[in-house]
Protein backbone atom coordinates (compact mmCIF):
# COMPACT_ATOMS: atom_id res chain seq x y z
CA UNK A 1 0.00 0.00 0.00
CA UNK A 2 1.37 3.07 -0.95
CA UNK A 3 1.95 6.39 1.09
CA UNK A 4 1.61 9.89 0.10
CA UNK A 5 3.84 12.74 1.36
CA UNK A 6 6.55 14.08 3.41
CA UNK A 7 7.73 16.81 5.34
CA UNK A 8 6.55 19.92 7.71
CA UNK A 9 7.54 19.69 11.70
CA UNK A 10 9.71 21.98 13.92
CA UNK A 11 10.70 22.75 17.18
CA UNK A 12 11.78 25.00 19.57
CA UNK A 13 11.39 24.70 23.33
CA UNK A 14 11.80 28.82 23.27
CA UNK A 15 8.32 28.44 24.51
CA UNK A 16 7.87 26.19 27.38
CA UNK A 17 3.72 25.48 25.70
CA UNK A 18 3.12 24.16 22.72
CA UNK A 19 0.35 25.54 20.80
CA UNK A 20 -2.30 24.06 18.32
CA UNK A 21 -2.25 24.30 15.03
CA UNK A 22 -5.80 25.93 14.21
CA UNK A 23 -7.57 23.58 11.51
CA UNK A 24 -8.74 25.02 7.69
CA UNK A 25 -10.35 24.17 4.57
CA UNK A 26 -7.63 22.99 2.72
CA UNK A 27 -7.38 24.48 -0.74
CA UNK A 28 -7.15 21.40 -2.38
CA UNK A 29 -8.61 18.37 -1.32
CA UNK A 30 -6.79 14.82 -1.58
CA UNK A 31 -8.16 11.20 -0.56
CA UNK A 32 -4.51 9.73 1.51
CA UNK A 33 -3.64 6.30 1.16
CA UNK A 34 -3.77 4.36 4.78
CA UNK A 35 -0.83 5.21 5.95
CA UNK A 36 2.17 3.08 7.16
CA UNK A 37 5.95 3.57 8.17
CA UNK A 38 8.39 3.79 5.16
CA UNK A 39 9.43 0.42 3.29
CA UNK A 40 7.38 -1.53 6.23
CA UNK A 41 4.09 -3.09 6.85
CA UNK A 42 0.98 -1.12 6.65
CA UNK A 43 0.27 0.44 10.21
CA UNK A 44 -3.20 2.05 12.02
CA UNK A 45 -4.40 5.71 10.37
CA UNK A 46 -3.14 8.50 12.14
CA UNK A 47 -5.92 9.76 14.81
CA UNK A 48 -8.34 12.23 13.67
CA UNK A 49 -6.80 15.05 16.24
CA UNK A 50 -3.74 14.59 13.85
CA UNK A 51 -5.70 14.76 10.83
CA UNK A 52 -7.63 17.94 11.68
CA UNK A 53 -4.20 19.41 13.12
CA UNK A 54 -2.53 19.02 9.86
CA UNK A 55 -4.61 20.70 7.44
CA UNK A 56 -3.41 22.90 4.76
CA UNK A 57 -3.90 26.69 5.87
CA UNK A 58 -5.97 29.05 3.35
CA UNK A 59 -4.15 31.09 0.86
CA UNK A 60 -1.16 30.87 -1.51
CA UNK A 61 0.37 28.02 0.09
CA UNK A 62 3.61 26.21 -1.38
CA UNK A 63 2.67 22.72 -2.77
CA UNK A 64 5.65 20.74 -1.33
CA UNK A 65 5.32 18.00 -3.95
CA UNK A 66 5.54 20.13 -7.14
CA UNK A 67 8.39 21.80 -5.04
CA UNK A 68 12.02 21.27 -6.87
CA UNK A 69 13.86 21.69 -3.90
CA UNK A 70 11.81 19.31 -2.15
CA UNK A 71 12.03 16.73 -4.33
CA UNK A 72 15.90 17.12 -4.96
CA UNK A 73 15.77 16.73 -1.01
CA UNK A 74 13.47 13.51 -1.23
CA UNK A 75 16.19 12.24 -3.54
CA UNK A 76 18.88 12.85 -1.19
CA UNK A 77 17.29 10.94 1.53
CA UNK A 78 16.58 8.10 -0.49
CA UNK A 79 19.67 7.61 -1.68
CA UNK A 80 21.41 8.13 1.83
CA UNK A 81 18.96 5.97 3.74
CA UNK A 82 17.55 3.66 1.55
CA UNK A 83 14.02 4.89 1.10
CA UNK A 84 11.53 3.86 -1.50
CA UNK A 85 11.58 6.92 -4.08
CA UNK A 86 7.98 6.49 -4.50
CA UNK A 87 6.76 5.80 -1.19
CA UNK A 88 8.57 8.75 -0.51
CA UNK A 89 6.68 10.96 -3.46
CA UNK A 90 3.45 9.65 -2.05
CA UNK A 91 4.28 11.01 1.30
CA UNK A 92 5.07 14.25 0.08
CA UNK A 93 1.92 14.71 -1.32
CA UNK A 94 0.25 14.36 2.15
CA UNK A 95 2.43 16.96 4.17
CA UNK A 96 1.01 19.84 4.23
CA UNK A 97 1.90 23.97 5.05
CA UNK A 98 1.28 25.62 8.20
CA UNK A 99 1.09 29.32 8.26
CA UNK A 100 0.96 29.41 12.13
CA UNK A 101 4.54 27.71 12.28
CA UNK A 102 6.06 30.27 10.62
CA UNK A 103 4.51 33.09 11.67
CA UNK A 104 5.52 31.58 15.72
CA UNK A 105 9.23 31.53 14.59
CA UNK A 106 9.54 35.16 13.33
CA UNK A 107 11.17 37.10 15.88
CA UNK A 108 8.72 39.15 18.26
CA UNK A 109 7.89 42.48 18.08
CA UNK A 110 9.56 45.02 19.61
CA UNK A 111 7.84 45.55 22.83
CA UNK A 112 7.37 45.50 26.22
CA UNK A 113 11.17 44.68 27.81
CA UNK A 114 12.32 41.07 29.12
CA UNK A 115 11.17 40.59 32.75
CA UNK A 116 12.35 37.95 34.87
CA UNK A 117 9.71 37.72 37.47
CA UNK A 118 6.65 37.58 35.39
CA UNK A 119 7.97 34.60 33.60
CA UNK A 120 8.67 33.29 37.12
CA UNK A 121 5.38 33.68 37.96
CA UNK A 122 3.50 31.93 34.82
CA UNK A 123 5.61 29.27 35.14
CA UNK A 124 6.37 28.42 38.82
CA UNK A 125 2.58 28.45 39.30
CA UNK A 126 0.36 25.69 41.09
CA UNK A 127 -1.10 23.76 38.72
CA UNK A 128 2.33 22.51 37.50
CA UNK A 129 3.47 22.50 40.56
CA UNK A 130 0.46 19.99 41.94
CA UNK A 131 1.16 17.74 38.78
CA UNK A 132 4.21 17.80 39.42
CA UNK A 133 3.79 16.37 42.34
CA UNK A 134 2.01 13.68 41.13
CA UNK A 135 4.44 12.75 38.68
CA UNK A 136 7.09 12.55 40.93
CA UNK A 137 5.25 10.33 43.17
CA UNK A 138 4.45 7.97 40.29
CA UNK A 139 7.80 7.62 39.26
CA UNK A 140 10.20 8.14 41.77
CA UNK A 141 11.38 4.81 41.64
CA UNK A 142 12.76 5.93 38.07
CA UNK A 143 13.68 9.27 39.09
CA UNK A 144 16.10 8.14 41.86
CA UNK A 145 17.33 5.44 39.27
CA UNK A 146 17.86 8.44 36.58
CA UNK A 147 19.40 10.15 39.52
CA UNK A 148 21.87 7.17 40.84
CA UNK A 149 23.15 6.28 37.43
CA UNK A 150 23.27 9.48 35.48
CA UNK A 151 24.14 11.82 38.71
CA UNK A 152 21.42 14.02 37.33
CA UNK A 153 18.88 15.30 40.38
CA UNK A 154 15.56 13.94 40.54
CA UNK A 155 13.88 17.76 40.85
CA UNK A 156 15.99 18.87 37.80
CA UNK A 157 14.09 16.34 35.29
CA UNK A 158 10.66 17.15 37.00
CA UNK A 159 11.50 20.81 36.10
CA UNK A 160 12.22 20.79 32.54
CA UNK A 161 9.28 17.67 32.00
CA UNK A 162 6.98 20.34 34.02
CA UNK A 163 8.36 23.35 31.93
CA UNK A 164 7.76 21.95 28.93
CA UNK A 165 4.49 19.80 28.66
CA UNK A 166 3.44 20.00 32.19
CA UNK A 167 3.95 16.18 32.31
CA UNK A 168 2.63 15.61 28.69
CA UNK A 169 -0.49 17.64 29.14
CA UNK A 170 0.62 20.17 26.19
CA UNK A 171 3.14 18.17 23.66
CA UNK A 172 1.37 20.10 20.44
CA UNK A 173 -1.01 18.92 17.94
CA UNK A 174 1.08 19.61 15.06
CA UNK A 175 1.81 16.84 13.05
CA UNK A 176 5.74 16.92 13.11
CA UNK A 177 6.59 16.51 8.99
CA UNK A 178 4.19 19.53 8.13
CA UNK A 179 6.05 22.13 10.32
CA UNK A 180 9.42 20.64 9.60
CA UNK A 181 9.18 20.54 5.87
CA UNK A 182 7.24 24.11 6.25
CA UNK A 183 10.10 25.42 7.86
CA UNK A 184 13.04 23.73 6.21
CA UNK A 185 11.13 25.09 2.96
CA UNK A 186 9.26 28.36 3.89
CA UNK A 187 11.08 29.97 6.59
CA UNK A 188 10.00 33.36 6.90
CA UNK A 189 13.05 36.04 5.87
CA UNK A 190 15.10 36.82 8.83
CA UNK A 191 18.71 37.52 9.03
CA UNK A 192 19.48 33.21 9.99
CA UNK A 193 17.50 32.27 7.03
CA UNK A 194 19.42 29.91 5.55
CA UNK A 195 20.79 28.22 8.88
CA UNK A 196 17.98 27.91 10.07
CA UNK A 197 16.41 26.05 6.98
CA UNK A 198 19.61 24.26 6.81
CA UNK A 199 18.26 22.86 10.22
CA UNK A 200 14.81 21.86 9.87
CA UNK A 201 16.16 19.95 6.86
CA UNK A 202 17.97 17.89 9.09
CA UNK A 203 15.18 17.71 11.55
CA UNK A 204 12.94 16.77 8.53
CA UNK A 205 15.00 13.62 7.76
CA UNK A 206 16.12 12.42 11.23
CA UNK A 207 11.94 12.53 11.44
CA UNK A 208 11.75 10.31 8.41
CA UNK A 209 14.98 8.18 9.67
CA UNK A 210 12.95 8.35 13.61
CA UNK A 211 10.03 7.10 12.04
CA UNK A 212 11.08 4.10 10.09
CA UNK A 213 13.64 2.88 13.19
CA UNK A 214 10.14 3.43 15.57
CA UNK A 215 8.18 1.27 13.09
CA UNK A 216 5.51 3.85 13.25
CA UNK A 217 3.73 5.89 10.28
CA UNK A 218 5.46 9.38 9.93
CA UNK A 219 2.67 11.09 9.30
CA UNK A 220 1.43 10.29 13.31
CA UNK A 221 4.02 12.12 14.89
CA UNK A 222 2.60 14.73 16.62
CA UNK A 223 4.88 17.80 17.97
CA UNK A 224 4.77 21.66 18.43
CA UNK A 225 5.40 24.50 16.23
CA UNK A 226 8.73 23.66 15.82
CA UNK A 227 8.43 20.04 15.82
CA UNK A 228 9.30 19.35 19.23
CA UNK A 229 8.59 16.06 20.50
CA UNK A 230 6.76 14.10 23.66
CA UNK A 231 6.85 14.79 27.13
CA UNK A 232 10.28 16.03 26.86
CA UNK A 233 9.94 18.22 23.85
CA UNK A 234 12.61 16.60 21.78
CA UNK A 235 13.49 17.28 18.41
CA UNK A 236 13.58 14.17 16.13
CA UNK A 237 17.88 14.32 15.96
CA UNK A 238 17.58 15.01 19.68
CA UNK A 239 15.18 11.72 20.15
CA UNK A 240 18.06 9.94 17.97
CA UNK A 241 21.32 10.97 19.55
CA UNK A 242 20.06 11.46 23.19
CA UNK A 243 17.03 9.39 23.76
CA UNK A 244 17.07 6.18 25.96
CA UNK A 245 14.92 3.26 26.13
CA UNK A 246 14.58 3.34 29.93
CA UNK A 247 11.85 0.87 30.39
CA UNK A 248 13.84 -1.78 28.33
CA UNK A 249 10.62 -2.23 25.80
CA UNK A 250 12.89 -2.34 22.93
CA UNK A 251 11.33 1.46 21.21
CA UNK A 252 12.03 4.71 23.14
CA UNK A 253 8.31 6.16 22.98
CA UNK A 254 9.10 10.15 24.36
CA UNK A 255 5.01 10.46 23.57
CA UNK A 256 3.64 7.81 26.20
CA UNK A 257 6.58 6.29 28.19
CA UNK A 258 7.60 8.91 31.30
CA UNK A 259 9.64 6.30 31.94
CA UNK A 260 11.50 6.66 28.71
CA UNK A 261 10.81 10.71 28.77
CA UNK A 262 13.20 10.42 32.64
CA UNK A 263 15.84 8.68 31.00
CA UNK A 264 16.44 10.66 27.70
CA UNK A 265 16.15 13.96 29.84
CA UNK A 266 19.04 12.90 32.09
CA UNK A 267 20.77 10.92 29.35
CA UNK A 268 20.39 14.73 27.26
CA UNK A 269 22.20 17.04 30.26
CA UNK A 270 25.18 14.50 30.85
CA UNK A 271 25.63 14.41 27.28
CA UNK A 272 25.60 18.88 27.38
CA UNK A 273 27.79 19.06 30.36
CA UNK A 274 26.49 18.15 33.80
CA UNK A 275 29.07 17.22 35.89
CA UNK A 276 27.44 14.29 38.74
CA UNK A 277 30.13 15.36 40.68
CA UNK A 278 30.23 19.26 41.04
CA UNK A 279 29.18 20.12 44.39
CA UNK A 280 26.83 22.62 45.76
CA UNK A 281 23.75 24.93 44.05
CA UNK A 282 23.58 25.41 40.72
CA UNK A 283 23.08 29.08 40.57
CA UNK A 284 24.60 31.65 44.14
CA UNK A 285 22.62 34.67 44.50
CA UNK A 286 24.97 37.99 43.27
CA UNK A 287 24.79 41.55 43.64
CA UNK A 288 27.41 43.81 41.54
CA UNK A 289 29.30 46.84 42.74
CA UNK A 290 28.62 50.04 40.62
CA UNK A 291 32.46 50.90 41.09
CA UNK A 292 33.08 46.92 39.67
CA UNK A 293 34.13 45.88 36.31
CA UNK A 294 31.21 43.59 36.24
CA UNK A 295 29.70 44.31 33.09
CA UNK A 296 32.27 42.97 31.52
CA UNK A 297 31.66 39.33 33.27
CA UNK A 298 28.62 38.76 31.30
CA UNK A 299 27.25 37.42 27.86
CA UNK A 300 30.28 34.94 27.99
CA UNK A 301 28.74 32.49 26.55
CA UNK A 302 26.61 29.91 27.72
CA UNK A 303 29.79 28.06 30.03
CA UNK A 304 31.16 28.38 32.81
CA UNK A 305 34.55 30.31 32.29
CA UNK A 306 35.14 32.62 35.22
CA UNK A 307 36.98 31.57 38.63
CA UNK A 308 36.17 32.91 42.41
CA UNK A 309 38.45 35.80 42.24
CA UNK A 310 37.66 37.16 38.65
CA UNK A 311 34.10 37.71 39.67
CA UNK A 312 35.54 39.45 43.19
CA UNK A 313 38.12 41.28 41.00
CA UNK A 314 35.17 42.50 38.77
CA UNK A 315 33.09 43.41 41.71
CA UNK A 316 30.69 40.70 42.36
CA UNK A 317 29.81 39.23 45.52
CA UNK A 318 27.88 36.46 47.13
CA UNK A 319 26.56 35.52 50.62
CA UNK A 320 28.02 32.00 50.15
CA UNK A 321 31.57 30.59 49.44
CA UNK A 322 32.44 29.62 46.12
CA UNK A 323 34.02 26.43 45.78
CA UNK A 324 37.48 27.27 44.60
CA UNK A 325 38.17 24.12 42.43
CA UNK A 326 35.02 25.31 39.87
CA UNK A 327 34.28 27.91 36.83
CA UNK A 328 31.43 29.76 37.39
CA UNK A 329 29.54 32.30 34.50
CA UNK A 330 27.71 35.53 35.70
CA UNK A 331 24.34 36.19 34.28
CA UNK A 332 21.79 38.94 34.22
CA UNK A 333 18.11 38.68 34.90
CA UNK A 334 16.05 41.78 33.75
CA UNK A 335 12.72 42.81 34.86
CA UNK A 336 11.83 45.17 32.93
CA UNK A 337 11.75 49.05 34.66
CA UNK A 338 12.78 47.35 37.95
CA UNK A 339 16.58 46.07 39.13
CA UNK A 340 17.85 43.35 37.03
CA UNK A 341 19.23 40.42 39.42
CA UNK A 342 21.87 38.85 39.11
CA UNK A 343 23.10 34.90 39.77
CA UNK A 344 26.27 32.96 39.54
CA UNK A 345 26.21 30.44 37.36
CA UNK A 346 27.62 26.88 37.53
CA UNK A 347 28.40 24.44 34.67
CA UNK A 348 25.59 22.65 35.44
CA UNK A 349 23.32 25.47 34.91
CA UNK A 350 24.83 26.28 31.87
CA UNK A 351 23.87 22.75 30.77
CA UNK A 352 20.56 22.99 30.83
CA UNK A 353 20.76 25.69 29.19
CA UNK A 354 21.81 23.64 26.26
CA UNK A 355 17.77 22.49 26.64
CA UNK A 356 16.78 25.91 25.74
CA UNK A 357 19.69 28.97 25.49
CA UNK A 358 17.69 30.97 28.07
CA UNK A 359 18.86 32.07 31.00
CA UNK A 360 14.78 32.70 31.91
CA UNK A 361 14.28 29.09 31.17
CA UNK A 362 16.99 27.52 33.40
CA UNK A 363 16.13 29.12 36.03
CA UNK A 364 12.42 28.57 35.90
CA UNK A 365 13.70 24.95 35.56
CA UNK A 366 15.46 25.00 38.70
CA UNK A 367 12.61 26.84 41.09
CA UNK A 368 9.79 24.72 39.62
CA UNK A 369 11.76 21.51 40.31
CA UNK A 370 12.40 22.82 43.66
CA UNK A 371 8.98 24.80 44.20
CA UNK A 372 7.81 20.77 43.85
CA UNK A 373 10.59 18.95 46.01
CA UNK A 374 9.37 21.61 48.90
CA UNK A 375 5.39 20.98 48.00
CA UNK A 376 6.34 16.74 48.00
CA UNK A 377 8.34 16.94 51.21
CA UNK A 378 7.58 19.77 53.11
CA UNK A 379 11.20 20.34 53.84
CA UNK A 380 12.07 24.16 54.81
CA UNK A 381 14.66 26.18 52.17
CA UNK A 382 18.59 25.14 52.35
CA UNK A 383 20.38 27.74 53.19
CA UNK A 384 22.12 27.73 49.99
CA UNK A 385 18.80 27.67 47.78
CA UNK A 386 17.79 31.19 49.54
CA UNK A 387 17.94 33.52 46.31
Amino acid sequence: MKLTSLLLALAVSASPLSQAAPAKKPGKKSVPSKPRAIGKAALPVAAAAATAAAASEAGDAPVFSESEAVNAFADEVALRHGFPRAELAELIGQIRYIDTAVQLVKPAPKGKPKNWQNYRRATIEPIRIRAGVAFWNQHAAVLARAQAEYGVPAEIIVGIIGVETIYGRQTGRFRVLDVLATLAFAYPEAPNRAARMAFFKGELENALVLARKSNIDPLSMLGSFAGAIGMPQFMPGSVLAYGVDYDNNGSIDLRGSAVDAIGSVASFLVQHGWQAKQQGPLVYPAAVSGQGSWENLLNQGLAARLRAEDLRAGGVTTGLDLPANQRFGLIDLPNGSDPTEYRIATDNFFAITQYNRSYFYAMSVIELGRAIRLSRTGQPLAQMETL
